[in-house]
């Protein structure tokens, strides 16, 4: 694990007791191994738990957030994920404070990053438990037929999807889902007759970052006759961390439903 921690002069604990985590999926995670006494402090999108929302200090936003509050709290270990942060302030941190930096394209990923910060954290046996636990939850998503094509859809204005690479398109993948841009670049933008040639069967809105809402879902459905259009649940497809245990049964639901109608 060593190897993915950014290069510092100190030498991080196996059992870090003063944690910050400017990742939102990840604070998820510290939760779930009930470390609430040694998270010191979050950011303003870390909205699970709940209680951790409205309780914990915040240091700004996953690219935003503010070194010199976080440096103050004196962390043995500050959390970070290099899709989700912005490099400098990063490295700025990891001049004199143990950074862990994530690098999460896949589910495979994901598992190692938790066992990390299990091991990092003293929570071993949880994060094994919990790895355990989402493996056996995707070998139970039901084998489907063919895999639906379609497209996901990120952002409005400028239209935005997932390419082939990231996090997103193989949970579509394991969810029985084709993704129809996995050849394009990470989150390539998609005009309207782009998306329309791509001939989706199926249209997943994400509710987040843009919160697709069901006033869009009937503005495409006017576009895509034959297309199945739906709200996907964001946090189900793009949080890595203790919530993938649940995901799996959310995507039976919804192939599920896709194929019903």
């Amino acid at each position: 694990f060593y190897a993915m921690l950014i290069s510092s002069p100190v030498t991080p604990s196996h059992n870090a007791r003063r944690i910050i985590s400017l990742v939102p999926s990840i604070t998820e995670l510290l939760a779930y191994f009930d470390l609430d006494d040694e998270t010191l402090a979050i950011t303003k999108f870390c909205v699970h738990p709940e209680k951790w929302y409205r309780s914990k200090l915040r240091i700004g936003g996953t690219k935003d957030f503010n070194i010199e509050k976080i440096m103050a709290l004196r962390p043995d270990l500050v959390l970070s994920n290099k899709e989700e942060n912005s490099k400098d302030p990063v490295e700025k941190l990891a001049e004199t404070i143990p950074v862990y930096l994530s690098d999460v394209n896949n589910v495979e990923d994901a598992l190692v990053m938790i066992r990390d910060i299990g091991l990092l954290t003293g929570k071993l046996s949880e994060a094994d438990s919990l790895i355990e636990n989402i493996t056996m939850a995707f070998r139970n998503i039901p084998p489907g037929n063919d895999p639906l094509r379609t497209a996901y859809l990120i952002w409005k204005d400028p239209y935005m999807t997932v390419g082939g690479d990231t996090f997103i398109s193989d949970m579509m993948k394991k969810a029985g889902f084709d993704n129809v841009f996995a050849d394009a670049g990470r989150y390539p933008i998609v005009s309207l007759p782009e998306l329309v040639a791509s001939a989706p069967e199926l249209l997943l809105l994400s509710s987040e970052p843009f919160p697709f809402k069901e006033k869009h879902v009937v503005e495409f459905q006017s576009l895509f006759p034959y297309t199945r259009v739906l709200i996907a649940d964001g946090e189900m497809f793009s949080w890595y961390g203790s919530r993938m245990a649940l995901a799996p049964a959310y995507f039976t639901d919804l192939y599920l439903r896709v194929q019903s109608t």
